[in-house]
């Protein structure tokens, strides 16, 4: 047997991976299981961004290699996206590389600015992916810890009191996943500073900013943040196109360059369809973002039932498509998921794969029809 690479022993298959193995096999078997634990939007894209993919295979160049920089024209779109939305300025042709989901992005920033050694602070609840990559690419995490009690925001006093000398990146990813917390401001201006006093790579994950949150934000905002911050976005969530993969990364001229040094040997440039669905899907009016969130509230308010049915508590002015829920203290967030899976056939995702702070919490989420939500509320009761 040949054996595995030694940067495989270092990380595990990720979490749905597996636990949806074990849920298919309790569907073949006739258990009708609603699943609430995965976050692959149901809603269909705008029509104008299926019109423009469908009407794209007619031209000459679609079926050839793309540039690795992607279509001029759909830069430029990001680049209005983001002056519109964000009151960003962004240089399409500089300072903006589309990517194959912002998932990849996190891969290839990665490889780009970490050696083997260096260190990188990793959100404790946070997306298991930071955590993974870091031990793909030979580098070392380390946790800082979020909590409710500081709104899931980082704390700079305790940062500032860690051995930072070999940290060189810091994963943020705000409004928060999994716990839906917005960012003010202040804690983009204080994640700025922090970077620049600690010549640290400040890297947000921005895929939620449109999901109920009337005031969507980019870090890239705040005056300076290029010198030291890049901003990942995706199309997945806000226009529900996450198997479509469509993504991007921002920020200053030469980290898109360094970037797209390790992307360039990694694929051959986003099929040509794709990209005109996603100029299209950058040029929706508000009236999108006002529709898509109303299906979202709706079934949001029916997940608060079914957390009230569960004995949770959650945040109600929490963003997000997900329902972060605190369990009563006596439960652990596994065995109440795995119950409730085996005695409800409903699946939902515990807090702990989000790291060990996500002890006592689940995530629902809003990613099933009303009819289906209601289907779940009735099971508990």
């Amino acid at each position: 047997m040949i054996e595995v690479a030694k940067r495989l022993q270092t990380v595990e298959e990720y979490y749905f991976s597996k636990k949806l193995r074990e849920v298919n096999l309790l569907i073949a078997s006739g258990k009708p299981i609603i699943n609430l634990g995965i976050g692959s939007p149901d809603l269909q894209p705008p029509k104008k961004v299926l019109s423009a993919i469908s009407a794209s295979f007619e031209n000459p160049i679609a079926h050839k290699y793309q540039s690795y920089q992607g279509l001029p024209e759909l830069r430029d779109a990001i680049s209005r996206f983001y002056k519109e939305h964000f009151s960003v300025n962004l240089s399409s042709g500089t300072e903006i590389l589309p990517l194959m989901g912002s998932k990849e992005g996190i891969m290839h920033i990665s490889m780009t600015y970490l050696n083997e050694g260096d260190e990188v602070l990793i959100p404790n609840p946070g997306y298991p992916t930071y955590q993974s990559v870091t031990k793909l690419v030979g580098a070392k995490g380390v946790l800082y810890e979020l909590d409710a009690a500081n709104n899931w925001m980082p704390n700079f006093d305790a940062l500032e009191k860690t051995d930072l000398s070999k940290v060189k990146l810091m994963w943020v990813n705000y409004p928060h996943m999994p716990t839906g917390a917005k960012p003010s401001k202040t804690v983009f201006e204080e994640l700025v500073a922090f970077g620049k006093r600690n010549n640290i790579l400040i890297v947000n994950d921005n895929p939620y900013s449109f999901i109920l949150n009337d005031n969507p934000t980019s870090i890239l905002s705040v005056e300076g943040a290029k010198d030291v911050c890049l901003e990942l976005n995706s199309l997945s969530k806000t226009f529900n196109m996450a198997g479509w993969r469509v993504g991007m990364v921002m920020g200053a001229s030469e980290h898109i360059n360094n970037i797209l040094k390790v992307k360039s040997n990694m694929d051959s440039g986003m099929f040509y369809g794709i990209q005109k669905g996603a100029i299209e899907a950058l040029k929706c009016s508000n009236m999108w973002f006002a529709t898509l969130n109303s299906v979202y509230e709706e079934r949001r308010n029916l997940v608060w039932q079914l957390a009230d049915a569960l004995n949770c508590t959650y945040d109600k002015e929490a963003s997000g498509l997900f329902v972060w829920a605190k369990l009563p203290a006596y439960l652990k967030s596994e065995e109440f998921i795995d119950l409730v899976l085996k005695e409800n056939h409903i699946f939902i995702t515990p807090g702990t794969i989000f790291g060990t702070k996500g002890e006592g919490y689940i995530r629902f989420s809003l990613c099933a029809s009303t009819e289906v939500l209601e289907e779940a509320i009735a099971r508990v009761k």
